[in-house]
């Protein structure tokens, strides 16, 4: 055999060889299935406004891993704690960067935010100031004070309704504690009073922000129609932005003023002198830009997944008298009648615990998470093959209701956490309403002890009965959706002194 023969038979068998491979490689290594897509348009019409429940009932039928076309983007739905321990713990580095939403390109702050931007070296300094100068042991111990003021404060303010026998709009309430609890511990002061009307701007900013940021946008399935931006979506998430970084702003120049004046001695304990100092030093580790836009991801985020979530877990208990009695028992039996609730208490009330791990599980701040994305193509579950640029969302909430992970999904059962320890922290996977890996929230560590604090007060000090004359099971426990979960109507109940 000649050498031309030789070499053109070698060439022939790598080519069969390549072909065989690509084959198996193809059929190792598919889409996952979903709905058939509609030319154009894709699957858009199938999210309704309730987007996490209408993925959750379409991943009955197509699986725990589903593809769905949403305009020109390719998104994975994920519905099961297994995949979402391979997506956001063993291959967290090809998940975790950020499909970005239109309105979050406000004023540049996919650009600098802790929460959307790719996870380089930046992110990583900015990552690295929320665990040791907001969100430490240490930093919240030492603001520990500061939140306990609230404390009292909303304690008097509900005592003034329970005098007058007045039903109290207890999300209202738990907001305004919520916001002066945060505002505390990164300003030393309140932001508003129960009393006044400064509160519902920050509630109507707030809010805002999370509906504009949540609601479908029609840019984001057709990024050609983002400079027309034909919803106004971006023009009024530019005005809630500017608000707030506005505010921050004038926050930062008073203190730097405060410190250039005679009273420069005094220090402030929180987390502004902190990062200021940050901001200040001769090779700044953060900019002012970004201190404003960490602020505004931190606050917005933090007050508003807070005090939602302390609000459906009141709605909850008084759904579920039987369980308001039982940690009712427990506070009384944990704490002395003449103690002050602190944070080290929350160790000693096992059932409390629970009952705010159940409320996650059932009602999730981020149904949906924060959306990921792929920089390149990824193999999922061994079978199936996520291409480049794909969002992938993890679908807390489907997981939380799922029969094959917990028995009686859809009943307020804070007893199933008493001989499991499954936590909410990151490790467990049935349970990630905050999220897990490196893009896990930041807030976590203040989100865990404000909630468990706010709602041992409320639980503590009063009971509480339905107002009008409602019954337990009339109570509307609908869902609004933007970015974040709220309860379609609010929760109004009579509190009566225990």
């Amino acid at each position: 055999m000649d050498q031309l023969t030789l070499l053109l038979l070698i060439s022939f068998i790598f080519i069969i060889s390549l072909f065989i491979l690509h084959s198996r490689i193809s059929q190792s290594a598919k889409s996952p299935p979903g709905p058939r897509p509609l030319p154009i348009i894709g699957n858009i019409l199938e999210l309704g406004t309730l987007p996490h429940q209408s993925l959750a009932n379409l991943s009955r039928t197509y699986g725990p891993v589903m593809s769905v076309k949403l305009g020109r983007t390719t998104t994975i739905v994920i519905s099961s704690p297994k995949v979402a321990k391979e997506v956001l713990q063993e291959k967290d580095h090809a998940f975790c960067f950020r499909t970005i939403p239109d309105t979050i390109r406000a004023l540049d702050h996919d650009k600098i935010s802790v929460a959307w931007m790719p996870p380089m070296s930046q992110w990583r300094v900015l990552k690295r100031i929320c665990a040791t100068e907001v969100f430490s042991s240490q930093r919240l111990n030492s603001t520990q004070s500061l939140r306990q003021r609230q404390l009292k404060e909303l304690v008097h303010h509900v005592s003034e309704f329970c005098r007058k026998g007045e039903a109290l709009d207890i999300g209202d309430a738990v907001f305004t504690t919520v916001l002066n609890s945060i505002s505390n511990t990164f300003f030393s002061l309140d932001l508003a009073l129960y009393t006044s009307d400064k509160s519902q701007e920050f509630k109507d900013v707030i809010r805002g922000i999370m509906e504009v940021a949540g609601r479908p946008n029609i840019v984001d399935f057709f990024p050609v129609l983002r400079v027309l931006d034909p919803q106004g979506a971006r023009a009024k998430m530019i005005g809630y932005v500017a608000k707030l970084i506005a505010f921050f702003d004038g926050l930062i120049e008073e203190r730097l003023q405060f410190r250039g004046s005679e009273m420069e001695s005094k220090r402030f304990n929180d987390v502004l002198d902190s990062l200021i100092q940050l901001m200040m030093q001769e090779n700044p580790q953060v900019s002012r830009s970004q201190v404003l836009h960490l602020f505004l991801d931190l606050f917005v985020g933090g007050i508003d997944t807070t005090s939602s979530t302390i609000e459906w877990a009141m709605a909850e208990l008084v759904r579920n008298p039987e369980k308001l009695k039982k940690v009712k028992e427990e506070l009384k039996q944990a704490i002395n009648e003449d103690e002050q609730l602190e944070d080290f208490h929350i160790s000693k009330l096992p059932f409390l615990r629970a009952i705010v791990k159940e409320t996650l599980r059932l009602h999730p701040s981020f149904p949906l998470l924060v959306p990921h994305k792929t920089e390149d193509e990824v193999q999922l579950c061994g079978c199936f093959m996520v291409p480049k640029n794909a969002q992938v969302l993890i679908n807390v909430w489907a997981i939380g209701r799922d029969p094959s992970v917990w028995d009686d999904p859809k009943q307020f059962m804070p007893e199933r956490f008493s001989s499991t320890e499954i936590d909410f922290k990151g490790h467990d996977f049935e349970l990630i309403p905050f999220g897990a890996g490196r893009r896990i929230c930041p807030g976590l560590p203040l989100a865990n002890r404000t909630i468990h604090i706010v709602l041992a007060s409320l639980l503590y000090h009063f009971d509480w009965k339905l107002a009008d004359g409602l019954k337990v099971e009339d109570m509307d426990m609908s869902e609004t959706y933007g970015i974040s979960l709220h309860k379609a109507m609010p929760l109004k109940a009579i509190p009566k002194q225990t």
